[in-house]
């Protein structure tokens, strides 16, 4: 206990290393590990199914964090891209990838295309760990989170199918089984999704602090439901987990909270797991296999794979450069080197290792200069207006929930009267803490970054309330006005006139609008 106590409290440290230094921080927990293993302080683990069970529940709640903290309407335009990215994409990416390692290698096929697929598959956590700094277009962000949390379902499909005993199925077969798995994992995550955010709109559970537990539950229950309907449960729990974290779920900013510390405690424990998996006396022979294996999959197959995919999606060639260069490796990777030693593959290990040392070669390569690469591409944008938190507790027996919105330092909602907000009818400001001083505002009240606001709305209008206040926060206050009229659930109440546009372009209001 006081070891692997130790062990997390280095780890957490160790993310301040990472933030600053810009290398991921996947690399900082598998030294971790490697400190402590056979090699180091003399920690002897070697139960490689263990590591992939562990593995697998580790990627379960990586993947359910990252659909619930995926805002929906910043990848919908990038989704077509993104999907065929993960999927056509994958299959030139391990082609390529196979051919490179059996032809400069020497690897037999079946090793060959077992590497291929495992390296095909990119992690989100390495990229944005270092492009946090580096805001970019939301098309390429877009593309990015839902390749990221698209083609690990299609990659553990072919990992397994190649990693199985016997004869590799014809092309058209393998196709077909992807195909399917694939179509029964999105079914099984959406449909779970729906059915589990409708019922924690309307149910009021007894503690708020149940409800990221629910959340997460139903991500598993997702992850469980798609395996058994024989479909891609890694599919499965990132698209139940997007619908939750885009549907109007009670205290949605404290479930993303817990998500994202569960998603830390699994992403250190399963690096340092995998890094006492492995032998560092034993890597030196597959070194420059993984480096030039590395070298192809870098330079050559993704972006071969992007450029096949993305072009006729009309993609700028400058996104393309970057989404190739951002095609890093993490957890994945790893995790899937351990499904042929399952499996008894001949010579698994060495493909472990193979894989092992490409992610830390190619990540130290590839992790620091992201952000550089952005930049000299002219991709980066100015920060954004920060959205609003948003906390909302249902009061079922008055058939209404009370909205806590925190305003943020770079929210456009700073300036902004309370009537100015035009909530819809059945909403209202009631209270406002500021400077640790609560009081009640008027239609005057001036809203300032900081604030803390206690809104109240019945049943009908909690969604069109909370879009207003979204709108306001990311907009200011003409958000919605700016095509000459305003949309129905914005509408001011009554008392107030809507914004006139004046003929030189000057946007103006009535002097008695909030009085």
């Amino acid at each position: 206990m006081l070891v692997s106590a130790l062990v997390l409290l280095v780890a957490v440290a160790a993310v301040r290393v990472s933030s600053r230094s810009g290398l991921p921080s996947l690399l900082l927990y598998l030294g971790i590990g490697v400190a402590i293993g056979q090699d180091g302080i003399g920690v002897q683990f070697n139960d490689a199914a263990l590591t992939q069970v562990l593995g697998y529940a580790a990627l379960v709640v990586i993947l359910a964090e990252g659909g619930l903290g995926t805002k929906w309407h910043e990848i919908k335009p990038a989704v077509p891209a993104a999907a065929v990215l993960s999927t056509a994409g994958v299959a030139v990416s391990v082609a390529v990838t196979a051919a490179a390692a059996h032809f400069l290698v020497g690897l037999d096929w079946r090793q060959a295309l077992i590497i291929g697929a495992v390296v095909s598959s990119t992690d989100a956590a390495a990229v944005f760990s270092v492009l946090r700094k580096v805001p970019l277009p939301p098309r390429l962000n877009g593309i990015l989170e839902a390749e990221s949390g698209f083609n690990d379902a299609p990659v553990v499909i072919l990992v397994v199918a190649f990693s199985t005993a016997g004869p590799i199925e014809h092309w058209y077969v393998l196709l077909g089984k992807i195909v399917l798995e694939l179509a029964i994992g999105a079914a099984v995550g959406i449909a779970v999704g729906k059915l589990g955010a409708l019922a924690l709109k309307h149910v009021a559970l007894p503690a708020s602090g149940l409800y990221p537990i629910a959340v997460m539950a139903l991500a598993v229950l997702a992850y469980a439901g798609g395996s058994l309907a024989h479909g891609s449960g890694f599919l499965a729990v990132y698209l139940a987990a997007l619908v939750l974290g885009n549907a109007p779920l009670p205290h949605r900013p404290a479930t993303r909270g817990f998500a994202e510390g569960v998603a830390w405690l699994a992403q250190i424990g399963m690096f340092v797991l995998l890094g006492l998996l492995v032998a560092p006396r034993d890597l030196g022979p597959d070194l420059l296999p993984a480096v030039i294996i590395g070298a192809v999959l870098t330079l050559v197959a993704r972006p071969l794979s992007v450029v096949a995919t993305l072009t006729p999606f009309r993609a700028p060639w400058r996104e393309q450069a970057l989404l190739s260069w951002a095609g890093l490796r993490g957890a994945v990777p790893i995790v899937l080197a351990t499904i042929p030693m399952v499996h008894q593959v001949a010579d698994s290990h060495r493909v472990f290792n193979i894989v092992f040392v490409l992610v830390i070669v190619f990540t130290l390569v590839q992790g620091p200069t992201l952000p550089w690469v952005a930049r000299r591409l002219r991709l980066g944008t100015p920060e954004a207006a920060a959205d609003l938190g948003i906390e909302s507790a249902p009061l079922e027996r008055l058939r209404g929930h009370l909205l806590s919105v925190s305003i943020p330092e770079r929210s456009r909602m700073h300036g902004v009267e309370v009537s100015e907000l035009r909530l819809p009818p059945g909403a209202a400001v009631t209270l406002v803490v500021r400077d640790g001083k609560s009081f009640v505002p008027g239609p005057a009240t001036v809203l300032r970054r900081g604030d803390e606001l206690l809104v109240v709305a019945i049943d009908q209008v909690r969604d069109a309330a909370e879009r207003r206040l979204r709108a306001v926060g990311r907009g200011g206050k003409l958000a919605g006005w700016l095509e000459g009229h305003a949309p129905a659930a914005h509408r001011p109440h009554r008392g107030t006139r809507p914004v006139s546009h004046r003929p030189h372009g000057r946007v103006e209001r009535g002097s008695d609008s909030y009085r």
